[in-house]
């Protein structure tokens, strides 16, 4: 048991950007906290100064004399011989020997396995120490985390129980002030009907002239005058309700809940009405005669069968990749039978597909000769690049999640019909996750999908499942993994 862990007014921004401030907490001994929030709002950036190597631009963090810290970074570059998964559990081995009292891990999940992720799930379970994590994947924040750190829109929010409940509650409230606003729509609408009655009962009083004022009715002068006091009273009642919806709205911002992706994609039904897309017969896949990594290799994909390939860590999938893809490094025997390299989408967590030194727009019109810079601009407001400075900004300077975007837009503008993915959600946020998700349901090809979330491999509606076990490829049955 340690004493707590003191956070005071504690802020941090860095040249041009704010990304959180006066945010304030005790940190008990035991406490299981994952810090979640956007793509680059701060989160790795919050744990490097709880672990003092990072110093706070407003506020402070006080720490118990002699508590035992253990980390380990998102990305790690030590062990270059190991794969990332291999790295990943040296590292953790290390940080677990320090005995620690307090344990910091940034993204643990990314490139594990099903079997270590499964493993070190299992661990952090059984840890009795005070946990903090920065994680977006789902398993680990339902089974392991009861307090989340939820940055967003330069405040950090607390909320204590289940992921599952922080979702709902954010959910509830939302729907609450959608429902509020909706009214208040109606009555702005209400209001504006009354004084239109009014001006137009207003209008015929007037007409009627000498003959109103003989039948006793409204006098002109008294009929202007009821006119302005309910033009009067209009204005109060549109002022209300416009700062209702002001304060609503502000309240709705703070709620933000991932927008829609609606992709329209260009494939048409006589591009993918073709059986067999790709087939491998008896293939032995390797990088040199004496290095066969993956031998007797078949495998036939049909135009909408949407395939998981699972295995370890360094198990031989991403060479399975780069032979579909007929890269020039990999070597091959046996009857290959391949789609054209233009009628394969390849998406990685790096999005290779990308050229970062061109803006935007510029990325899709490489894509898209024929269209001009109006129909690449409808094109991109479906994956949310609708601002001028959105839509013309450097594709270096894009954040990983706004690249994931992107990425998939330049797949929708022509679309191939095999798309691969490797490894794409490592390092996303729920947010551009959800968007991930949203595409590649839409998509109409085939998807060959490289992934340890299983979250994420249900999600997409899955048809079949391969696994890759010493060198060989063998199906699955639906319900395994």
């Amino acid at each position: 048991m340690h004493r707590p862990i003191f956070l005071k007014n504690l802020g941090l921004s860095f040249a041009g950007k704010s990304c959180f401030e006066d945010f304030s907490a005790e940190i008990h001994s035991g406490s299981r906290i994952a810090i979640i929030g956007r793509n680059g709002s701060g989160k790795s950036s919050l744990l490097n100064i709880l672990r003092q190597s990072l110093n706070p631009s407003d506020g402070q963090v006080i720490i118990p004399d002699k508590l035992r810290i253990g980390y380990v970074e998102q990305t790690i570059n030590d062990h270059s011989d190991l794969s990332g998964g291999q790295r990943l559990n040296k590292r953790l081995s290390e940080a677990l020997a320090l005995s620690p009292d307090l344990l910091l891990l940034d993204e643990p999940t990314n490139h594990l396995d099903l079997a270590n992720r499964k493993s070190l799930i299992r661990m952090l379970q059984k840890y009795q120490g005070t946990l903090i994590i920065v994680s977006h994947d789902k398993e680990v924040l339902r089974k392991c985390i009861d307090i989340f750190w939820h940055i967003d829109n330069n405040n950090i929010h607390v909320f204590t129980g289940s992921y599952d409940d922080h979702i709902r509650d954010i959910e509830q409230k939302r729907a609450s002030i959608e429902k509020e606003l909706s009214l208040l729509k109606r009555d702005k609408k209400e209001t504006h009907t009354g004084l239109m009655k009014e001006q137009k009962r207003a209008a015929k009083s007037k007409s009627k002239g000498k003959k109103s004022i003989e039948q006793k009715k409204w006098p002109t002068i008294v009929s202007n005058a009821k006119v302005l006091r309910a033009e009067k009273t209009t204005g109060r009642k549109k002022s209300a309700i416009d700062q209702k919806k002001q304060s609503l709205s502000e309240q709705l911002s703070e709620l933000r809940l991932p927008e829609i992706i609606l992709p329209k994609f260009s494939l048409s039904a006589d591009q993918i009405s073709s059986c067999n897309i790709l087939a491998i017969n008896n293939a032995d896949i390797g990088y040199k005669k004496d290095n066969v990594l993956l031998k007797k290799v078949s495998l036939s994909i049909c135009a909408k069968d949407r395939v998981a390939i699972y295995g370890k860590n360094a198990s031989g999938k991403s060479t399975l990749l780069k032979a579909i893809l007929d890269e020039t490094n990999i070597l091959k025997t046996g009857s290959w039978f391949l789609p054209k390299a233009e009628y394969i989408g390849y998406l990685d967590q790096h999005y290779s597909n990308l050229n970062p030194k061109i803006s935007v727009i510029e990325n899709v019109l490489e894509i898209r000769p024929d269209w001009n810079e109006a129909t690449a601009r409808r094109h991109l407001n479906d994956f949310l690049f609708r601002k001028n400075e959105e839509v013309h900004n450097l594709t270096s300077n894009l954040s990983g999640g706004e690249k994931a975007r992107l990425s998939l837009a330049s797949i929708a503008a022509k679309s191939p019909r095999l798309l691969i993915l490797d490894e794409i959600t490592n390092n996303l946020d729920l947010e551009t996750k959800a968007h991930v998700i949203q595409v590649l349901q839409a998509y109409p090809g085939a998807i060959i999908v490289v992934s340890h979330e299983e979250d994420f491999i249900s999600s997409i509606k899955i048809t079949h499942k391969y696994k890759i076990q010493n060198g060989h490829l063998s199906t699955l049955p639906e319900d395994c993994s």
